[in-house]
């Protein structure tokens, strides 16, 4: 496990930021918030073609930051509370230190 801090694994914060480092897909996770919505309301509130969204999702799904429950031939798509509040945790994580480096000798560190 690659860390930066105690707390926080590169690795994983590194897929979760790219999960959500595309419009589309923070497009969805926005309309998720309100709570589970099938994939072809998705795709028309988006208007976006069937294949793209299907990437975006998988793109979701693999971070887990949804889940999908298929109804018929329906699939329907929910947030992850879990991996929100781990979201959450490694952003709290990255947030700086109030701790002020000590300069040495009156001069600064790379002078």
């Amino acid at each position: 496990m690659t860390t930066a801090t105690a707390g926080t694994d590169l690795s994983r914060a590194t897929q979760l930021f790219h999960a959500l480092s595309d419009e589309t897909r923070l497009a969805v996770v926005e309309m998720l918030h309100d709570g589970e919505r099938c994939v072809c309301d998705l795709q028309d509130a988006l208007d976006v073609a069937q294949s793209r969204l299907s990437f975006h999702l998988k793109v979701l799904k693999d971070a887990g930051l949804v889940t999908d429950r298929k109804e018929g031939r329906w699939v329907h798509y929910a947030l992850n509370s879990d991996t929100l509040a781990e979201l959450l945790t490694i952003a709290g994580d990255l947030k700086p230190s109030r701790r002020v480096l000590a300069v040495r000798g009156g001069r600064a560190c790379c002078d």
